[in-house]
């Protein structure tokens, strides 16, 4: 909240709280439900903004905390087909773990 409320000041800036509720039968079982819009628009020169439409100067986050299980998707509405997904599981191991999502061998083997 205290990094919400420093990076929102004025026109196109700042994170805007669309949803806060929990959920159940979700990602992970039960957990919190976020969806906010960060508007980006005062971290772009002034120049660059003034050539993109005002869908572009958004980032949309949903995000499903379930603990020990989180799913985060970040997404831009001016790129459609464009989304970042991150998932995470918090295990007591430091890291120990090597296969923490169960993948299968050729999932494994795409992996960058």
């Amino acid at each position: 909240q205290k990094k919400s409320r420093e990076e929102s000041s004025g026109e196109g800036s700042g994170v805007e709280i669309l949803a806060n509720e929990p959920y159940s039968d979700g990602p992970g079982g039960s957990g919190q439900y976020t969806r906010k819009i960060f508007h980006v628009g005062s971290h772009i020169p002034s120049w660059f903004r003034a050539l993109l439409p005002k869908a572009a100067l958004q980032v949309v986050e949903e995000s499903w905390n379930a603990y020990p299980y989180t799913r985060t998707r970040y997404t831009c509405p001016f790129v459609e087909k464009f989304s970042i997904e991150i998932e995470t599981y918090y295990r007591q191991d430091a890291g120990q773990e090597t296969n923490i999502f169960n993948l299968s061998l050729a999932e494994k083997r795409q992996r960058i």
